[in-house]
């Protein structure tokens, strides 16, 4: 579907939830732009900025970037692409960011996918990632073509340090702590639509069809 006005979106759900899949397959479905928080995080960790070494110390130390830091990068980001439809992915991230976001621009729909933790757990401990780039592959449903090869670059994958069990059981409870109050932030707001499910195949067509309600009514207020 082609969407005639500018449409902002943003996806959340834990980590190991399959929003990185979900985001591809709207943004090759609907047009918007993939704006993903961890890829801004590495290009400038990658590209060794005076920020992007402050980030590094940060996350090496398991902290969250600061909430003013993250929004600046973001707003950077979005400026550059002012006249088309996004999504974004990662942020916000807690409820301060998501007052900076509102402040700017306006949401027209949250997508939450709501994955029990416990199937997180399990995808987590099957998934092995490309570390340059940040592709990330699960040997159950969505393994790499040549086994422990990155398909794009045949470079080794890894299982990252924070993919292990325990680490995963922290990042849970971090989630919780501090993402979950924006699901409610958003979600007084109506602009929050919740999509539950053990498999991403399976959550993936709810997202579509919502996704084409949406943006129906949307183009048609544009007629």
């Amino acid at each position: 579907m082609v969407v005639r006005g500018i449409f902002r979106a943003v996806i959340m759900g834990p980590p190991g939830s399959g929003k990185g899949t979900v985001s591809g397959r709207i943004s090759k479905s609907f047009g918007l732009k993939h704006i993903s928080s961890g890829d801004i995080l590495r290009s400038n960790i990658n590209a060794k900025t005076e920020l992007g070494l402050l980030l590094k110390s940060s996350i090496d130390r398991g902290q969250l970037v600061p909430d003013d830091v993250m929004s600046r990068l973001i707003l950077t980001d979005l400026r550059a692409i002012e006249r088309r439809s996004w999504l974004l992915d990662g942020f916000p991230r807690t409820v301060p960011q998501a007052d900076f976001l509102d402040e700017v621009y306006s949401v027209h729909t949250v997508i939450n996918l709501n994955v029990p933790f416990h199937t997180i757990k399990e995808r987590l401990s099957s998934r092995w990632t490309h570390l340059p780039s940040g592709r990330v592959y699960n040997v159950d449903f969505n393994p790499p073509k040549v086994p422990g090869r990155d398909d794009v670059t045949g470079e080794l994958l890894v299982q990252r340090d924070d993919d292990t069990p325990d680490t995963v059981t922290r990042r849970l409870k971090a989630y919780q702590t501090q993402t979950e109050p924006v699901l409610e932030y958003y979600r007084s707001k109506g602009v929050l639509e919740t999509f539950s499910g053990t498999e991403t195949n399976k959550i993936w067509p709810h997202v579509e069809a919502f996704l084409h309600k949406k943006l129906f009514v949307l183009n048609q207020k544009l007629l």
